[in-house]
């Protein structure tokens, strides 16, 4: 018996899908993906906006892989409505996606999905820069722990070592100090009155024989394995305004200043900028107020040892440029270290006879060693503003926000771990996957209740279908 079916009626009016084909139009990604083919070369490609559907289908509804998700399309017909398929078209074999998304397409058409989203939501008026959060996270890598090998490797030099070296020269020369000489690589652990040196250093890490480009993560009480971490920026209202990913060995704070500098210029209106106590940092809170806006950062707990007096009991005079320790004694000025740090020196004399010596240094030659940063007093703004009301409400919006974030794409979104390797495959997976989650909010944002949608009853192969005005 033969049947007419409606497609339009086999899909719920509320169904997602309904509401993000109503939310953009999906005809704008033809522009992006033209250079990428031949129009009288080959045999007929399949749609590339039907590609793009499929991989969102996978990262909004947390499809573990591209497989699984070809398999979930053949059977749901709301998946099928929203390609523009009816019911015994042939769905794209899943190699076809994936060929297309690791080799076709380069790095920059994910960005340009990532930003063609967002600027849809920016234009609808629903994402708020005023305070930003930004934090990062882990994903599990595909590598085996146990395939490894360790290597040398040369650290690179920080983002701002060259302005933290001239202001060091600054200071050294107002205190009647030379200027720092500049170390070579077969000297960088000579002793001088610079101290601890920045240079560019070898230092062993451990490298995956499966995928290079992971690194070996171990934090707290976390167990250890190979992974890649994600930078991530987003508004009080939870949508995506950035990320960066890198191996899982890097630190967050070091990766801060990309972050931070994509999103201050895609948005200048940013006032605050909300972090944990990873990024307490006299550099991230200089760049911060440098650039007029604030940070809202954490209490962190001193650093200090247990029975030991604590570091904030040795208190700077800034008009004599000396620290006093809870002795009262005077610990002079002796010297600015290429990290940065004034180094202040008590009298091994005085110290010697001290009664609270234990509990202050252990020495042998009974010598207090207090050090201050150039830039401490950036950290000092900062805790200002932890104290004012302002500062305790963005703070207390993060586990509402970016650790919302980060829960929604690992429980809901399947990021908590990868099946991709390589550094640049992971990180256009993770543009996509970010994109999906916007496109989802705003989907939802827009159409709360659901709601009529034009179509017509049936969606022929490579319908470029265009979105009804949400009036």
């Amino acid at each position: 018996m033969m049947q007419v079916v409606d497609m339009d009626l086999l899909v719920p009016k509320d169904h997602l899908v309904r509401k993000i084909d109503r939310v953009i139009d999906f005809n704008r990604i033809y522009p992006m993906v033209e250079p990428f083919y031949s129009s009288d070369t080959g045999r007929p490609a399949a749609d590339p906006v039907v590609l793009v559907k499929i991989v969102l289908i996978q990262h909004l509804f947390g499809i573990r892989s591209l497989r699984q998700t070809v398999k979930e399309i053949e059977v749901n017909v709301a998946y099928r409505w929203f390609l523009g398929f009816n019911l015994t078209t042939e769905i794209p074999h899943f190699a076809t996606v994936s060929y297309a998304f690791a080799q076709r397409f380069p790095s920059e058409l994910f960005e340009e999905i990532f930003t063609l989203i967002l600027e849809e939501a920016i234009a609808r008026g629903y994402v708020d820069p005023t305070t930003v959060f930004i934090d990062a996270t882990q994903i599990k890598a595909s590598a085996n722990k146990k395939k490894h090998r360790k290597e040398l490797a040369l650290q690179t030099a920080r983002a701002y070592d060259e302005q933290l070296r001239e202001e060091i020269d600054q200071d050294r020369k107002a205190h009647g100090k030379k200027p720092l000489k500049d170390k070579k690589a077969d000297n960088d652990n000579d002793g001088d009155e610079g101290g601890c040196g920045s240079g560019n250093r070898e230092k062993q890490r451990v490298v995956s024989t499966t995928d290079p480009d992971c690194g070996l993560f171990h934090k707290g009480e976390h167990k250890v394995e190979f992974a890649y971490t994600t930078h991530v920026a987003c508004d009080a209202r939870n949508f995506i305004l950035g990320c960066e990913v890198t191996p899982g060995n890097v630190h967050d704070s070091t990766v801060f200043d990309l972050v931070y500098e994509q999103v201050v210029a895609r948005f200048p209106e940013i006032e605050v900028v909300t972090l944990d106590a990873g990024y307490k940092t006299p550099w991230i809170c200089k760049k911060v107020f440098d650039d007029g806006r604030i940070p809202s950062l954490p209490y962190k707990r001193p650093m200090g040892r247990k029975g030991f007096f604590y570091p904030h009991e040795y208190v700077y005079d800034e008009y004599y440029n000396c620290v006093l320790c809870p002795n009262n004694q005077v610990l002079p000025y002796s010297t600015t270290t290429r990290d940065g740090y004034r180094v202040f020196k008590s009298n091994p004399s005085v110290c010697q006879h001290c009664p609270d010596l234990l509990r202050c240094t252990e020495s042998r030659n009974y010598q207090k060693i207090v050090t201050k940063h150039i830039w401490s007093d950036y950290i000092d703004m900062a805790e200002d503003f932890r104290h004012s009301p302002r500062g305790k409400a963005t703070y207390s919006m993060r586990g509402e926000t970016i650790e919302r974030v980060f829960a929604d794409a690992k429980e809901k979104h399947s990021m908590r771990y990868t099946n991709h390797r390589g550094l640049a495959r992971v990180k256009n997976w993770v543009k996509l996957k970010f994109a999906a989650m916007n496109l989802k909010k705003m989907a939802m944002w827009a159409f709360p209740g659901g709601g009529s949608f034009c179509s017509s009853p049936l969606f022929p192969l490579n319908n470029k279908k265009k979105a009804c005005s949400s009036g």
